[in-house]
């Protein structure tokens, strides 16, 4: 079992930045790949970006990309969501989620461990 906090979330301006952060407590020594995804009012839960067991590799939503890194400590206790130049179309409920696939996806139907997820505001 793992489970995972979500912690970061705000009310920022357009332009702004925010770090998100994903505390996995449990069976952490597992080969989890992580991702984060969020939801907006009235909106399916879209991908936003995923990595890697060993932090290697890194995918993107086109959305996103550029913007947002991705990023995970060594001990795969933590991992970040740094997101830069945000627009009023990034609010949303961000939530973290791992896969006991290693490799990572898009796909939350691929993921087995999700946290409850942290509100995330850009004001125009």
């Amino acid at each position: 079992q793992l489970q995972l906090v979500e912690s970061g979330g705000g009310l920022v301006q357009a332009g702004g930045s925010l770090r998100l952060a994903c505390t996995a407590n449990g069976r952490t020594s597992s080969w989890y790949s992580m991702g984060w995804f969020r939801q907006a009012p009235g909106k399916e839960r879209e991908f936003v970006a995923a990595i890697s067991w060993g932090g290697g590799s890194t995918y993107y939503s086109p959305s996103v990309k550029g913007r947002f890194a991705i990023s995970r400590d060594n001990l795969k206790t933590t991992m970040w969501l740094h997101m830069n130049n945000l627009e009023p179309e990034d609010t949303a409920v961000y939530y973290c989620a791992a896969d006991r696939n290693s490799a990572g996806s898009r796909r939350a139907t691929e993921y087995d461990y999700w946290g409850q997820g942290t509100q995330v505001t850009v004001s125009s």
